[in-house]
């Protein structure tokens, strides 16, 4: 269904010095309006909402959701209407960032709610009033999880990425890391470096994932969900010079920063011929320079 991503060699001096050759997939330059897996994750629940003659799609995130963005531009193109629940009630009297503005300019429809009933998502009061009053709609998982997403995950690596040892991406949900691991070659290890605490990740794998070729990691650096300081900030502006890649301060940036500390300490040992798989989001840097004193990198 899709097409392939470009990979492009990481010429960093911690890699070519140490002897290990690192490719980054460049998802993030396929499909503008939803570059990176989002797109990958959406292309198939599209096809299944049309389907299912649906009266909208509602889906969950947080206030910076490259997920919630990426439903809103896809959905804004297809003609289709949105509900976006976002964590956190205490929001609603606030301006809105500029991930939540440009949800709204393309359509969706915000409805705030406090995190206690955020956890519950589909099973809350507030989608069982939204389907009452909206009429049927069709649920999509935070982040956008399903087996249809991790359908069009599966469709990241071609033929020709089998020369890696090592395939590697950052972990929000799970979804992603499912698809490599169903389509990886019998050779390769699938690495998933986590970027949020959430000890239902391996599980949720699992059920979508039905080979025992990837692992979990995480390095000290880990700090979770938009908690980059200024170390994180000026490995991206360096890699950014370097390389001309922008990464996004939520997983790409995180992944790497760990990668090339975990070589550093000589704590990695999953292979010396990487791919990594960049999953887009820079849409959310904006964002990040908008809350924070210190800037990253924009295009």
């Amino acid at each position: 269904m899709f097409t392939t991503a470009v990979n492009q060699q990481l010429s960093l001096p911690e890699f070519s010095q140490l002897g290990y050759a690192v490719y980054l997939k460049r998802e993030d330059l396929m499909f503008p309006l939803a570059s990176g897996n989002k797109w990958r994750k959406l292309a198939y629940n599209i096809e299944a909402f049309k389907q299912a003659k649906a009266k909208k799609i509602v889906t969950f995130g947080g206030a910076f959701s490259n997920h919630l963005a990426a439903v809103s531009a896809v959905a804004n193109k297809e003609n289709i209407a949105t509900i976006g629940v976002v964590r956190g009630d205490e929001l609603v009297h606030k301006p809105l960032n500029p991930t939540l503005t440009k949800c709204k300019q393309n359509g969706m429809q915000l409805v705030f709610v406090s995190r206690e009933e955020y956890t519950l998502k589909e099973r809350g009061d507030t989608v069982k009033a939204l389907q009452r009053t909206h009429g049927k709609l069709y649920v999509l998982p935070e982040g956008g999880t399903n087996a249809l997403a991790v359908k069009g995950c599966a469709e990241i690596l071609s033929p020709k990425d089998a020369v890696f040892d090592t395939i590697c991406c950052a972990v929000g949900t799970g979804g992603t890391l499912a698809g490599l691991a169903t389509s990886a070659a019998s050779h390769q290890k699938i690495v998933g470096f986590q970027m949020v605490d959430d000890a239902a990740i391996p599980e949720r794998i699992r059920t979508f994932a039905k080979r025992e070729n990837w692992s979990l990691v995480q390095h000290a650096s880990y700090r979770g969900y938009a908690q980059a300081d200024s170390q994180l900030v000026a490995f991206a502006t360096n890699v950014f010079r370097q390389t001309g890649i922008l990464l996004d301060p939520i997983y790409t940036a995180p992944m790497l920063y760990q990668l090339v500390q975990m070589i550093k300490d000589k704590t990695w040992n999953f292979g010396t011929k990487l791919l990594l798989i960049h999953t887009g989001g820079t849409q959310g840097i904006a964002g990040f320079n908008s809350r924070h004193d210190l800037q990253w990198p924009e295009p």
